[in-house]
């Protein structure tokens, strides 16, 4: 079998459905504007790199979600927004993504940011991603996420904002740790958003808990999710397997991410082609590359190089992609030519 590396994976035409727009800072403009946010940079790139990215395991999903925070505290003017919303797509562009739907929390942006509230985070990063698809011929979609750790109240106005911007917002998506935030708690404001006409999505059966497979049914089930991010852990179900196949629910698995937060030990351990070989419909996704410092062609590099994925499974990962996007088959259907 030929192999294969991210350099030359670049130009597979590919489409992405699981990326944090937060996370998603281009490394040079970070160090560019953490200063100008009044952070004081570590006084070696080494030190700076163990400041703001995640390029080796961290303990567990928490760990990973609090050293977010550091890289966080840049988020803060329009202006900064604007311009980390388009370098998202550019650098997107150029890893041969062609369909892209990026995903933010609104309140994880605006804690720390007195200058910003929801309408001006909105349409700075919206601004952003309108100018990158005058540039770029990309299909962009925007995903509204809701936080399980902040309280209901705070929950349900995430909603509502996203509602009220549906004409931007493509679906809603439930984000955090799961223990203790179980899909029960959010029923009604889900089941509100996907009548409004929302897809929905959610983050579930990433963290290696034996609960993790009802999560994930409880999510389809309870939230009307018709995508799952992550999903790995249904491996450990046969029955939820079953379930989600039956159902054709879409995984948005993200490998690298996985390896980082110890979903799995190791790579080798990811179920990624189990889960392919059962009948899953499964995507390749890079979760938070400015973060983890890689591209989502390092995460296609290393299912190839590790569990042998071909080609032909990368089309047929990005064929379930293409179908499983929510932006509009308008849209979708300019690449149409360049997946089937």
């Amino acid at each position: 079998m030929q192999k294969l590396y991210s350099h030359n994976l670049r130009h597979l035409p590919k489409v992405e459905l699981h990326r944090h727009l937060d996370c998603s800072v281009r490394w040079s403009t970070l160090l560019e504007i953490a200063p100008q946010t009044g952070i004081t940079l570590a006084p070696t790139l080494q030190g700076q790199k163990e400041q703001f990215l995640i390029t080796q395991p961290m303990k567990d999903l928490g760990s990973v979600l609090h050293k977010f925070l550091n890289a966080q505290q840049v988020l803060a003017s329009e202006e900064i927004l604007t311009r980390i919303a388009f370098e998202a797509c550019e650098d997107a562009f150029n890893d041969g993504i062609r369909i892209l739907e990026l995903r933010y929390a609104p309140t994880f942006i605006e804690d720390g940011h007195a200058n910003l509230n929801f309408d001006k985070i909105h349409s700075s990063l919206v601004k952003g991603i309108e100018m990158a698809k005058k540039k770029f011929h990309m299909a962009v979609g925007l995903i509204c996420i809701v936080q399980r750790v902040k309280p209901l109240p705070v929950a349900e106005r995430v909603v509502d904002f996203a509602i009220d911007h549906k004409d931007s917002f493509i679906a809603l998506d439930l984000a955090d740790n799961e223990n203790g935030f179980e899909p029960k708690n959010f029923e009604n404001i889900f089941q509100k958003a996907k009548k409004a006409g929302l897809r929905i999505t959610a983050h579930s059966g990433e963290t290696p808990d034996n609960q993790a497979p009802q999560w994930v049914r409880d999510s389809i089930e309870i939230l009307g999710a018709e995508r799952i991010g992550h999903g790995v852990q249904i491996i450990r179900d046969l029955a939820v397997m079953d379930f989600v196949r039956e159902r054709k629910i879409t995984l948005e698995v993200c490998p690298i991410s996985n390896y980082l937060t110890q979903a799995f030990k190791t790579y080798e351990e990811h179920p990624i082609k189990d889960l392919l070989r059962s009948g899953i419909r499964v995507t390749i996704n890079s979760d938070d590359p400015g973060i983890f410092a890689t591209t989502l062609s390092d995460d296609y590099e290393v299912v190839h190089r590790v569990h042998q994925l071909t080609p032909a499974d990368f089309r047929r990962c990005n064929q379930i992609a293409f179908e499983a996007s929510f932006i509009s088959d308008k849209e979708k259907n300019k690449f149409v030519s360049e997946f089937f």
